[in-house]
């Protein structure tokens, strides 16, 4: 098994994560211990909630799911890269394709892009 040093943030290492194909940045999460372990498992991203304080399965609710295509280990083993296939075309909960939509100019964010699902229709509570 693959050993990661879960030691340095609370039992979690940052989890960035890019689209296999064109190398865009789709977001930055975090797994503990048995998120890693599922990813490796299942193929499917897994991730741990810090405000939920629970493992989720991307697209669980949503149907974006990410299928890992390659996984990077850094040089201190506490963080990952991973290559996934973006089903659902949207890897961001406020329904964008990436979590960095939003880009610095002139001292404010502009959002660039169009949203591709309604968080509101997708996360009815």
């Amino acid at each position: 098994m693959i050993t990661l040093d879960f030691n340095k943030i609370n039992g979690l290492v940052p989890a960035i994560v890019q689209d296999y194909k064109t190398g865009e940045v789709l977001m930055l999460a975090f797994m503990n211990r048995n998120a890693w372990e599922k990813t490796l498992e299942t193929g499917k991203a897994t991730y741990f909630s810090r405000s939920r304080q629970k493992l989720w399965v991307k697209g669980e609710t949503s149907g974006n799911v990410q299928i890992v295509k390659e996984i990077l280990v850094d040089c201190d083993e506490d963080t990952v890269l991973l290559k996934v296939e973006q089903i659902g075309n949207a890897a961001c909960h406020t329904g964008y394709r990436s979590c960095f939509y939003r880009k610095v100019e002139d001292g404010s964010l502009s959002i660039f892009g169009e949203p591709i699902f309604n968080p509101d229709e997708v996360y009815k509570k």
